[in-house]
């Protein structure tokens, strides 16, 4: 059920998550409300996919992005947090998030410690930057999904 979906174009606001992907893991995500989480295809897999992302009307960055269960609800609620493979000035709380995952790498899984967890993460990010970079992957980084209308105010920017 991992590519059937794919690509999947979504947008949402951006909710405060955990703060454990900054402050543990120095791997900044960006989290869905809970409403957005529960309208995706609830037969997609979770794992780790890439794709491309854009923060309100900015640019279109590479992104990690994990779909997964969150063992602090007891599995009740799905996660879905998008790592943004840029450095952002500040953090964008309420600001719109719209994403389109294109593929997929690999289940989840679990990690014994945490710098096997981190390099996990490096190792997506490679592996998702590699793939952006095909030619049938770089074409969806300039859909037209990612430029909201004009004049659609989101945040007073």
């Amino acid at each position: 059920g991992a590519m059937r979906h794919l690509p999947y174009f979504c947008r949402g606001e951006v909710v405060k998550g955990f703060g454990r992907g900054s402050k543990e893991l120095g791997i900044p995500t960006a989290n869905f409300s809970e409403q957005v989480v529960e309208s995706f295809p609830p037969d997609i897999s979770t794992g780790i996919y890439y794709g491309w992302a854009c923060v309100g009307n900015g640019d279109v960055h590479k992104m990690v992005l994990s779909i997964g269960w969150n063992p602090f609800y007891k599995n009740i609620k799905k996660s879905v947090e998008t790592h943004i493979i840029h450095t952002f000035k500040e953090d964008f709380y309420g600001e719109i998030l719209s994403i389109v995952i294109v593929g997929y790498i690999r289940p989840e899984k679990n990690f014994d410690s945490l710098d096997s967890l981190i390099s996990a993460i490096h190792e997506d990010i490679e592996e998702a930057k590699r793939q952006l970079d095909l030619p049938e992957h770089l074409k969806l980084k300039e859909d037209n999904f990612f430029h909201l209308p004009e004049g659609k105010i989101v945040n007073n920017h």
